[in-house]
């Protein structure tokens, strides 16, 4: 497995509220897992803590089967990036320097970038399709074009798994469309991937796993069209959902109450 978390509790307070309650799940090369849930329930805490941003406070996080407490933060990131909701830089960086900074685990402390550190760089920008933005600043670019910028980070860093925190977040739906197919491809690229999302729809079209975390911190794993049915996502939004197949899609879509 190359990400592992095992029985994770986690509260942010020691007599506060438990965010994560025994939580476990695993994933491997190529897989992908779409972690759905209510507001606050704790989905970007437990990407953090995968990330080892936070700790658990009992449980073990594991990244090819070595526990995170015993790893350098160097040894992380040689198997796990993440891209975060949104990133805003201190510095006007071109998007080419912004991505070459994704090198930073691979050089040494007193080292400069190398010939193959440029080229790689060159070829993730082209493989994201953004290499025509390489020479503007990051901070000028739009909303989805810095989606892409920051995945291109994550992948010249070369992980195996890549975690992303509501990547759509704040995306128009021509870009949310964009970003999950590149999620989709990656997955297929052999990189295990976890992504966190308010859209059963994303969850539906990128399939694999789907988790479920509850507003007690309890989640539940499973294959996506087992997972997604319209009595969980009744216990997880509040709301009446209908879940109905879609021709022209090819797959089911789910629809929302008349308002």
């Amino acid at each position: 497995m190359i990400v592992e978390a095992k029985n994770i509790n986690f509260a942010y307070t020691k007599n506060g509220r438990q965010i994560l309650n025994d939580v476990s799940l695993s994933l491997k090369e190529g897989e992908v897992m779409s972690i759905l849930g209510p507001n606050g329930a704790g989905k970007s805490t437990l990407l953090n803590l995968i990330a080892t941003l936070l700790t658990p406070d009992s449980g073990e996080i594991l990244l090819c089967g070595k526990d995170t407490k015993k790893m350098k933060p160097k040894e992380v990131a040689s198997i796990l990036s993440y891209v975060p909701q949104t990133h805003t830089p201190a510095f006007s960086y071109t998007v080419f320097n912004f991505v070459l900074m994704g090198r930073a685990p691979k050089v040494g402390m007193f080292e400069k970038p190398k010939a193959e550190d440029f080229k790689l760089v060159e070829q993730v920008l082209e493989e994201v399709g953004i290499a025509k933005l390489a020479d503007k600043p990051y901070t000028e670019i739009s909303g989805g074009e810095r989606q892409q910028a920051t995945i291109a980070r994550a992948l010249v860093q070369e992980p195996k798994a890549i975690l992303f925190d509501e990547p759509t977040a704040h995306l128009d739906f021509g870009n949310q469309i964009k970003t999950l197919r590149t999620i989709k491809h990656l997955s297929e690229k052999g990189y295990a991937v976890i992504m966190t999302t308010h859209n059963p729809d994303h969850a539906i079209m990128l399939g694999g796993t789907t988790a479920i975390l509850d507003k007690k911190g309890k989640l539940t794993v499973g294959p996506a069209e087992e997972i997604i049915t319209e009595s969980t996502l009744k216990s997880v939004y509040d709301t009446k959902l209908k879940l109905s197949y879609f021709d022209e899609a090819g797959r089911l879509v789910c629809i929302p109450p008349n308002l």
